[in-house]
């Protein structure tokens, strides 16, 4: 009895180190195309590649104010809530937008085990440098 008591113990004190190290696990972005907008003045297309390793999550963000964003899911899976509109999984092949000003507060992806690949494809103003900003 003595022994399973201390190993619950272990198990309890090690749980929020192993939350911790799990919720820190973050997504990788890349640039994969940016342009200037020909027939748009003072517009930019942008097509960038979110990787979320299993477990992996955003912090919440806003994006900028100009920014039309459409989301394409590549693989895996991801959830996403955007303006509080309430959480909605994505799956490879599905697609959903947000709205300049977005406020995304959850991103991330669904499986704790296989990496997921989502394509966001901008269009922002061309004087935009940052495309999203971390809550504080």
């Amino acid at each position: 009895m003595r022994y399973r008591y201390l190993a619950c113990l272990f198990a309890a004190l090690a749980l929020p180190s192993a939350i911790a190290t799990a919720s820190t696990v973050r997504e990788t972005v890349n640039v994969n195309f940016s342009h200037e907008l020909p027939n748009v003045p003072g517009k930019k297309l942008m097509a960038v590649e979110v990787v979320y390793p299993p477990g992996a999550a955003s912090l919440p963000h806003h994006h900028a104010g100009s920014a039309f964003i459409y989301a394409y899911v590549v693989s895996g899976g991801i959830v996403s809530e955007v303006d509080g509109g309430g959480e909605k999984t994505y799956t490879a092949g599905q697609s959903f937008y947000e709205a300049p000003g977005s406020h995304h507060q959850v991103s991330r992806n669904v499986s704790t085990t296989e990496p997921a690949k989502l394509l966001a494809v901008f269009v922002v103003d061309g004087t935009d440098t940052h495309l999203t900003t971390p809550d504080k």
